[in-house]
């Protein structure tokens, strides 16, 4: 039999005189919403209840059947006005109870959902359905307190894992995706919580608390400009939203700081730089990348001021706090250079060039590892104690005061320890001189080269008495040191032989 369409124009329609003719339309409009219904054709569903309705407003099933049309389709906000509405008409209409509740639960208020499932038990005390969901309300209940202790206690991890927990049983509260979202954010998962905030606005764009949300992300990822239109608009929808408040105001805060800091830095105010680079790290400690930012300029003007220890920990937590900086690493890397320690420098270097392989990395990188390999020999510039630009004139000057200084004479009566230990230096102080006296040598030196590795001292032609003779005029005899309690490294005297 085919299916009568009742769709037709008003004028068709039959004139209704009476309310027994009126209730009559309503029941054929309820019943044709429910084969929609059960075949899940929810919109024609909707549209059919709300002709019943509209033919007899006081008839609490058509609410009813309505509002479970409208919590399949998920508008459970209009879902619950029809069922509040059945239960005014039918205090005793348990599915009315039951109805509001399940939406109450959906937009996460618990204990609105607990009273209304005490309700039915009051009516019906051996429903199963409505003791589940009691049950389901006090866990919601649960959840709920546990994310606000741990948002307290800024365990935004717990929050999330708690939130999730919780929306599967109010899907519909925007309250608990706000939460979540505003949590993510806090922990630096940017896209994830931009996801949330924007499938809220899109379903209602003067959602305050979504706006907000949606400036802390764009805050936290350093785009401060656009973060500030977003706290302007939130305060525009909710003038008392405290946190888009503060965090506007921080926002501006942090931006002008940091602007400030960056002039004086460009003005060669480096201590003027430096402290308000440390002002501005004390805004808001939950900016993790404007942070890393701060610290690493932080990190520059101490280098420019010799604070190379202090320089090193700044650009170490720009890197805790972003650990894919660059600047940060580079930074480190060169602080890492000037004070000689060359195996972290290379690690930094590394971790530069692994990920952006350019001409420049590269070649910072092969001079660290140029360094690091030096630093692993012996360093003749500090045998002779003078600097690595040192003239031929200093290097002839500070051999001859080390080797008058370790020879072997001059500690004929300490005992067998030092004198062996004066012999070592003895022996030290003429490969030096050897190797910085000789411009080959020196230059191959400098470049890197292990020269024992080239037989520069090999087996047992380096002798360092013949060196010191030949530069003290190749005199065959031997030396004779004062001992006298002033005597100092300049006094002795030929004896010939």
């Amino acid at each position: 039999m085919a299916a009568v369409d009742i769709d037709v124009p008003v004028e068709t329609e039959p004139q209704i005189c009476n309310q027994e003719d009126l209730e009559r339309l309503a029941e054929s409009f309820k019943e044709q919403g429910n084969a929609y219904y059960s075949k899940k054709d929810y919109s024609q569903a909707f549209n059919y209840y709300t002709k019943a309705i509209d033919a007899c407003p006081k008839n609490a099933s058509y609410y009813g059947n309505r509002a479970a049309t409208l919590m399949m389709l998920c508008r459970f906000r209009e879902a619950l006005e029809d069922s509040q509405q059945a239960v005014r008409l039918d205090d005793c209409f348990m599915k009315g109870h039951l109805r509001e509740g399940k939406c109450h639960l959906s937009l996460g208020n618990a204990m609105a959902a607990n009273h209304c499932f005490q309700k039915v038990l009051e009516l019906e005390p051996s429903n199963r359905e409505a003791q589940q969901e009691k049950n389901n309300a006090a866990t919601l209940l649960e959840y709920q307190r546990m994310a606000d202790f741990g948002f307290e206690k800024r365990d935004f991890r717990k929050v999330v894992y708690c939130m999730d927990r919780a929306l599967a049983l109010a899907s519909a509260c925007h309250r608990f995706k706000i939460l979540k979202a505003e949590c993510l954010a806090l922990l630096g998962r940017y896209p994830e919580a931009q996801s949330v905030a924007s499938d809220i606005l899109r379903m209602d764009s003067t959602n305050a608390d979504a706006l907000y949300v949606r400036g802390l992300c764009l805050y936290y990822e350093d785009c401060i400009d656009k973060a500030v239109q977003f706290f302007v608009q939130a305060l525009k929808m909710a003038p008392d939203h405290e946190k888009a408040r503060l965090a506007c105001r921080n926002a501006k805060a942090l931006k002008a700081k940091k602007e400030e800091g960056n002039q004086a830095f460009k003005n060669n105010n480096y201590e003027a730089a430096y402290q308000l680079y440390t002002e501005a790290l004390a805004i808001d400690p939950n900016n993790i990348k404007t942070n890393a930012k701060l610290y690493c300029n932080r990190a520059t003007a101490g280098a420019k001021l010799k604070k190379v220890d202090q320089a090193i920990e700044d650009c170490t937590s720009a890197i805790k706090l972003d650990d894919t900086y660059i600047k940060a690493y580079l930074r480190r890397a060169q602080c890492y250079m000037d004070t000689e320690q060359y195996e972290e420098a290379v690690r930094d270097y590394e971790k530069v060039y692994q990920t952006e392989k350019t001409s420049d990395h590269k070649q910072m990188l092969k001079k660290a590892q140029m360094e690091l390999k030096k630093s692993k020999r012996k360093d003749y510039y500090k045998v002779l104690g003078v600097g690595k630009n040192a003239t031929e004139d200093e290097i002839k000057k500070a051999y001859r005061k080390r080797a008058l200084m370790h020879h072997p004479d001059r500690h004929s009566s300490a005992t067998p320890e030092v004198q062996k230990e004066e012999e070592k230096k003895f022996k030290e102080v003429g490969e030096a001189f050897t190797v910085l006296s000789d411009p080959k040598k020196k230059v191959r030196y400098d470049n890197g080269h292990d020269l024992e590795d080239d037989g520069c001292f090999d087996g047992g032609d380096f002798d360092a008495n013949n060196i010191f003779r030949a530069f003290f005029g190749g005199h065959s005899g031997g030396f004779t040191f004062d001992s006298s309690p002033d005597s100092g490294p300049g006094n002795f005297f030929f004896q010939f032989g």
